[in-house]
C-alpha cells in the first residue's frame, strides 16, 4: 500500500483545512484528498475562502515534476505542495495593511504564477497578494469566473497588453503584442482554454478570426465569432491556409513550425508554449516573427477584463466541473484532451 493513501496530517493547535496535496511527482494517483494547515496571512495578502478553481496545464506540468524541461530546469520542490494558480471565492480575512479590499468581497485570481509551494489554489482557504487579485465579475458566478485567470491573462498579454517586463527565458527580445484591426489571424488549439478567449479577443479587435479544432468544436467556435473552421483531423493547415498576419498556437511544442508557411511577409507566430521549437533561422529567412511571453499574476489587468466580462464581449465555457475530493478525476479528464473551455474544481 502506498505510504500516503488515506492519509491524514496530525496538525496540532493548528487551523486545518481541506486540499489537495501531493507528496512526490507523478500521475493523478499522487494527488490526495486531506488535511493541511490554514496559511499563515502576512502583510499585503488577504485569505480567500476558496469556492472554485480552474485547472490550467501548469498544473499537471507542476504534478509530474515538468518532465519535459532540461534536469537543470525541473524545480527542486519542497514537498507536499498544492497545485493550483486560478480561484474564485470570497475575502474570509485581511492583512493590516491592506485598504483596497474588504471582507466579504468576491474576489479572483491567479495566484503567485510561475511560484509554487504549500499555500496555492487546490484547497479550501488561500492566501493571495492585494496585487494579484481583482474583485469578481459580477455577471457570471465563481465557477465561471475561476475558469478565467491564467487563459484569459495568457491570451490578453500575448495578443493585447504584455503588462508586465519579465523577459521570456527563451528569446532574447520582449514580446510585443501586433495590432489585430483588419488583420486574418489564425489560432491553433481554438476550443481550449486559452483558444477560445484569443478567439474572442481577436474578434473584439476587429481581426478575422480562423479557427483550427477538432471537427465537434465547429459550431462551438462559430458561436464564439469565427469567421472560418478548420478541422486538423481532416485537414493540414499548412498545405491549404497563406497569407496570414498572425497565428496563435494555443498548443505549441515542437509542431508549432508547420504554421511558419502559413504567415505572410511580415506575420508573426506566437506560440503559447514554445518549448521544443526553434525556428529562427527559418523565420528570419521567411521574414516572419516568432514571439512569446510568459505569462503573469496582474491584478489591474484581470480588473478589466471583469468589464469585458460582465457586458458579454467575452464569455466563459467549461468543459466539466469536479468537487474538490475528485481532484484525481479532473485531472484524468485533461489528459484526455479535446477539452471545450475549461475543467474547473467546485470547492464549496
Amino acid at each position: 500500500m502506498e505510504i500516503f493513501e488515506n492519509k491524514t496530517d496530525k496538525i496540532e493547535s493548528t487551523p486545518v483545512m481541506k486540499a489537495i496535496r501531493q507528496h512526490k511527482f507523478g500521475g493523478p494517483e499522487v494527488l490526495y484528498y486531506e488535511d493541511a494547515p490554514i496559511p499563515e496571512l502576512k502583510p499585503g495578502e488577504v485569505c480567500i475562502r476558496v469556492h472554485a478553481v480552474g485547472l490550467n496545464p501548469p498544473d499537471w506540468y507542476l504534478r509530474d515534476g515538468y518532465k519535459m524541461l532540461p534536469p537543470e530546469w525541473q524545480p527542486k520542490v519542497p514537498f507536499p505542495i498544492i497545485l493550483g494558480t486560478d480561484i474564485s471565492g470570497v475575502i474570509e480575512t485581511i492583512a493590516d495593511d491592506v485598504k483596497d479590499f474588504s471582507v466579504g468581497d468576491e474576489v479572483y485570481s491567479m495566484v503567485r504564477f510561475p511560484s509554487y509551494g504549500p499555500s496555492q489554489a487546490y484547497a479550501e482557504y488561500i492566501n493571495v497578494p492585494v496585487s494579484e487579485i481583482s474583485l469578481k465579475p459580477a455577471g457570471i458566478d465563481h465557477v465561471h469566473a475561476a475558469a478565467v485567470p491564467m487563459s484569459l491573462l495568457t491570451a490578453w498579454q500575448f495578443m493585447i497588453e504584455v503588462g508586465h517586463n519579465v523577459p521570456n527565458p527563451l528569446q532574447p527580445n520582449m514580446h510585443k503584442p501586433v495590432p489585430l484591426e483588419g488583420k486574418t489571424v489564425l489560432i491553433n488549439g481554438a476550443a481550449g482554454g486559452v483558444g477560445h478567449f484569443a478567439v474572442q479577443l481577436a474578434k473584439w479587435k476587429g481581426a478575422r478570426v480562423i479557427a483550427v479544432a477538432s471537427g465537434k468544436q465547429e459550431a462551438f467556435l462559430y458561436e464564439l465569432g469565427a469567421d472560418e473552421f478548420i478541422d486538423y483531423n481532416k485537414t493540414s493547415v499548412e498545405d491549404v491556409v497563406h497569407d496570414i498576419d498572425l497565428v496563435i498556437d494555443s498548443v505549441g511544442g515542437p509542431t508549432t513550425g508547420r504554421f511558419l508557411r502559413t504567415l505572410k511577409r511580415g506575420g508573426a507566430l506566437f506560440p503559447i508554449f514554445p518549448l521544443g521549437f526553434s525556428s529562427s533561422e527559418e523565420a528570419d529567412k521567411l521574414g516572419v516573427t516568432v514571439s512569446a511571453t510568459q505569462v503573469r499574476s496582474n491584478g489591474a489587468q484581470l480588473a478589466e477584463l471583469s468589464r469585458l466580462l460582465d457586458d458579454g464581449t467575452i464569455r466563459v465555457a467549461i468543459d466539466s466541473i469536479f468537487p474538490l475530493s475528485d481532484t484525481r478525476k479532473a485531472h484524468e479528464r485533461a489528459a484526455l484532451g479535446h477539452i471545450q473551455g475549461k475543467i474547473v474544481l467546485a470547492v464549496t
